[in-house]
């Protein structure tokens, strides 16, 4: 069993590294395989170049971390997102990931109905996020971005079904009772 982490949050103080800190110990202690993709550390560019965007509709890429990552996911039966949720939905890292590294022939094919997903190597994701509001708000008032356009949308159509969500909320009101709590639990 091998975990690929994508992390993806700017300052390595902040709770989100508490969490990835802990997924990383956690994974060490059940004698798993993983390796973290961290986004910002890796100074990874989220953005299209024109040539970059021209390969797009075949499949290709004109960064060499696109296929790094593509060789990573493969050969993974597990992946675990880590970032904070911003303006209710995934930071614009996370979305400039997926947007280049979720492509045709790697991770779905154009098929009659739609596409094809072929992420099928990947038994089960966690999404751990953090964000200022409640869940429960995220989740009936602010349209449910992760649970809905994310996890059912995105992950479910490259083949990725099996997937946990689990997001610390109110995290400027929290105490370190709390988001202990929150590590224990995941």
């Amino acid at each position: 069993m091998k975990t690929i982490i994508i992390y993806a949050h700017p300052y390595n103080k902040s709770f989100n590294h508490a969490i990835l800190q802990h997924e990383v110990q956690r994974l060490v202690g059940a004698d798993i395989s993983y390796q973290v993709i961290d986004l910002y550390d890796e100074n990874f560019n989220a953005t299209f170049t024109e040539r970059g965007l021209q390969l797009f509709s075949t499949g290709g890429s004109d960064d060499p971390q696109v296929r790094e990552y593509q060789a990573m996911i493969k050969s993974a039966d597990n992946l675990e997102f880590i970032f904070p949720i911003w303006w209710n939905d995934l930071p614009g890292m996370v979305k400039g990931f997926l947007d280049k590294v979720f492509t045709l022939h790697f991770a779905y094919e154009d098929a009659s109905k739609g596409i094809k997903g072929l992420l099928t190597n990947i038994t089960s994701a966690n999404v751990i996020t953090t964000s200022k509001s409640p869940t429960w708000y995220l989740k009936y008032f602010t349209g449910n971005a992760i649970g809905n356009a994310f996890i059912k949308g995105t992950l479910k159509q490259v083949g990725i079904t099996n997937v946990n969500w689990k997001n610390f909320g109110n995290i400027k009101k929290s105490t370190e009772t709390q988001q202990e709590k929150f590590l224990k639990h995941l």
